[in-house]
């Protein structure tokens, strides 16, 4: 699940991107106004956190551009806390939720897997498919026996994207875009390898191959 996070000060983002990570997410980093108008109108993300003020601009000003320009992905915005009006605005403005600084990193991750949530249509921390269970608090996978399996950071991320949307199609490159941010660098053959891995766990026909297509997560084996 690929995530914008958009803050100024370079030391709260590197932690903060860190603990993102570990809690599944891959994270694109902007720290001007400037990049984050581009990323996020070139990008394909599951949501953003932005920091409102920006050496070079307000976060708000980019806000209502992506929202003017129907790019719709979830925006948790982060506010001083005596800034109650930055907090009506941003609402206003077509953000989902907001935190106020100082905060906590696990209160942010809550937040942002609601307003995921909801934006997905669902309400239950867990995702359902196929007689599988994927806990994305836990980043692990019950399987149809019962047993509980831990996943790494990019199993839990290849695997809840497929699970995500049962019976649609994903290309190998859009699942890239999911899996890893700018930064990273993986192999050409790393997706093959990973739908290796899952299906030890879920059974090769859980993971269908579509020759030529890509792959999806067959929901009709529950």
């Amino acid at each position: 699940m690929r995530l914008l996070l958009v803050e100024d000060d370079h030391l709260l983002a590197d932690g903060l991107s860190r603990q993102l990570e570990k809690a599944g997410f891959s994270v694109d980093m902007a720290h001007t106004a400037k990049a984050a108008g581009t990323l996020g109108s070139q990008e394909s993300y599951k949501a953003c956190v932005l920091d409102l003020g920006l050496p070079d601009g307000n976060g708000l000003s980019i806000l209502k551009q992506w929202r003017a320009n129907q790019i719709n992905f979830p925006v948790l915005i982060l506010t001083a806390r005596s800034d109650w009006q930055d907090k009506v605005d941003g609402l206003k403005a077509g953000a989902d939720d907001y935190l106020a600084k100082p905060f906590q990193t696990e209160e942010l991750i809550a937040r942002l897997n609601a307003i995921i949530r909801r934006s997905d249509g669902r309400v239950s921390s867990s995702v359902k498919a196929g007689g599988f269970e994927l806990d994305e608090n836990r980043q692990s996978l019950k399987v149809q026996d019962g047993t509980e399996h831990s996943l790494t950071g990019t199993e839990f991320r290849l695997l809840r994207c497929l699970m995500n949307r049962p019976g649609q199609v994903f290309s190998k490159e859009q699942l890239m875009e999911q899996l890893y941010n700018l930064n990273d660098n993986p192999s050409d053959n790393v997706i093959e390898a990973y739908i290796r891995r899952l299906r030890k766990l879920v059974g090769a026909e859980s993971i269908a191959t579509r020759r030529g297509q890509g792959y999806l997560f067959n929901d009709s084996t529950d």
